[in-house]
């Protein structure tokens, strides 16, 4: 009898710790679930910010109200890598309209909400960019957010002014540039449903503007 009931502690005892070591993974797995599937959390006005960016553009009209002054610039702001959750990411490419095989700025940008109302729009760089010229699905396929290179310092942060128009810029001098002798550059950024303004401009250490539209920033009217 004393076996018996050795025994039977002895597998309840088990059983017991089978069953708390089982529920420990079961929990851990529920745990990374979470955190995968919902550590990214669209609010409306994000989803609303993303749709707004999304889309072909150009600085024509601008341009021939003033030829002195702006160029015939054509932006893309396209969507890549849809399946991910920690937010929104653009392949962003700027090109003078004679040259569109030959952008001169080409980008990706990472939309997120780090703060309720704030939105941060991360920019990243890649190594060898025009072999991606016009072909955001070969970027797409290529790439991966571990192999881009972030200018650290210089992401736009957001906010939204009304329900249809987003604004922001850089902060400060944080943005490094030696384009044309400048130290840094800012930019200024507002977003409407079916416009893009955009006023980048670069400073020497005197904070003397050595680059950028000096009048006011590009307007960039959607194609629909």
């Amino acid at each position: 009898m004393d076996y018996l009931i050795l025994f039977v502690n002895s597998w309840l005892k088990f059983n017991f710790a089978f069953i708390i070591y089982v529920g420990m993974k079961i929990l851990i797995a529920l745990t990374l679930f979470f955190i995968v599937n919902f550590s990214f959390a669209q609010s409306p006005e994000l989803i609303k910010l993303a749709d707004y960016m999304t889309g072909s553009y150009s600085s024509e009209a601008q341009h021939k109200a003033d030829t002195a002054n702006y160029f015939d610039i054509r932006l893309q702001i396209i969507r890549i890598w849809n399946n991910r959750s920690d937010g929104y990411w653009f392949y962003v490419e700027q090109a003078v309209a004679e040259s569109l095989d030959k952008p001169y700025r080409q980008r990706v940008y990472h939309l997120t909400e780090p703060a309720k109302g704030i939105f941060s729009s991360e920019v990243f760089t890649m190594n060898q960019p025009l072999r991606f010229a016009n072909q955001s699905e070969l970027l797409e396929k290529t790439l991966s957010p571990d192999s881009l290179i972030e200018r650290e310092g210089c992401a736009v942060i957001l906010t939204q002014i009304n329900k249809k128009k987003f604004s922001g810029s850089t902060e400060g001098k944080k943005c490094p540039s030696d384009r044309t002798g400048a130290s840094y550059a800012t930019s200024e950024v507002t977003i409407l449903q079916t416009e893009l303004h955009s006023w980048d401009r670069g400073y020497n250490k005197k904070d003397e503007q050595v680059w950028g539209a000096t009048l006011g920033g590009y307007i960039f009217i959607k194609k629909k």
